[in-house]
């Protein structure tokens, strides 16, 4: 099986408005985007949402993921999951994600689980709240809630395959899976091919980008032909996405693996 990957439109188009991402992603020969929050607010404007939209639209592809709001992720935030005091948001997020979701397809919407905040209780126990919230509200149109550990955020409690599972089973609803970022998962010191083995049947979506550096797949120490190799033969059916920091414009390297 070859993998037909979409674009994470966050990052690897970071150099151009937001909403002239989508048809540049088509213009590179991309059939499906993916996107962080793309609005400044958990509760964005009816008209920010409709030019989002039409966008994705008009560009002729199509948005397979979209992360819930997950704070000011440049001051370091990383989610609203588990964090008390900011159910509202973190359910307004949901709201408006899932109804972009209804009306452009999108299966996988990526709900990062915040940070440890120090002296605040319950946190685990909010995330479970907030978790089957979301997963209700996605299953509604047929989507996938997904959980991501991360790499390079210190207060960010899920690092490994196992932590996102555990979160996943302590809330035990079906329209919850793994996002399995393979860069984040290798950086963390994971056996990538382990974690394929043990818990593809958990994976919903995975994301690509090669280490050290978060660059371009090819750049680094990642065995990609190997991974998805053995993403396919473990039965992966789901969707890859490039989620890097690109070193050079275009995607000639995409077009090498491709050959």
């Amino acid at each position: 099986m070859a993998f037909r990957h979409a674009l994470n439109c966050s990052i690897v188009l970071a150099d151009l408005p937001l909403l002239d991402r989508p048809a540049a992603a088509a213009a590179a020969g991309f059939d499906a985007v993916e996107f962080w929050w793309p609005f400044a607010t958990a509760a964005p404007a009816e008209a920010e949402v409709d030019a989002f939209v039409a966008a994705v639209e008009n560009a002729g592809v199509r948005l397979v993921g979209l992360n819930f709001y997950a704070g000011d992720m440049p001051a370091g935030d990383r989610g609203l999951v588990s964090w008390p005091g900011r159910e509202r948001e973190f359910r307004d997020s949901v709201a408006v994600a899932v109804g972009i979701g209804d009306r452009l397809g999108t299966g996988i919407f990526n709900a990062l689980y915040g940070n440890r905040i120090e002296g605040a209780p319950g946190q685990d126990d909010l995330a479970v709240e907030n978790l089957a919230h979301a997963a209700k509200e996605a299953e509604r149109i047929g989507a996938t809630v997904v959980l991501e550990p991360l790499s390079g955020a210190e207060r960010y409690p899920l690092r490994t395959a196992a932590d996102a599972v555990a979160a996943l089973d302590r809330v035990g609803a079906p329209s919850l899976g793994l996002l399995a970022d393979l860069y984040h998962l290798a950086v963390n010191g994971e056996d990538l091919d382990a974690v394929i083995a043990r818990y593809v049947g958990r994976i919903a979506h995975v994301q690509l980008a090669d280490t050290p550096g978060r660059h371009e797949p090819g750049t680094g120490d990642l065995d990609f032909p190997h991974l998805l190799a053995a993403l396919d033969a473990a039965g992966y059916r789901g969707r890859t996405a490039l989620e890097y920091v690109p070193t050079r414009p275009g995607f000639g390297w995409l077009e090498k693996e491709s050959a």
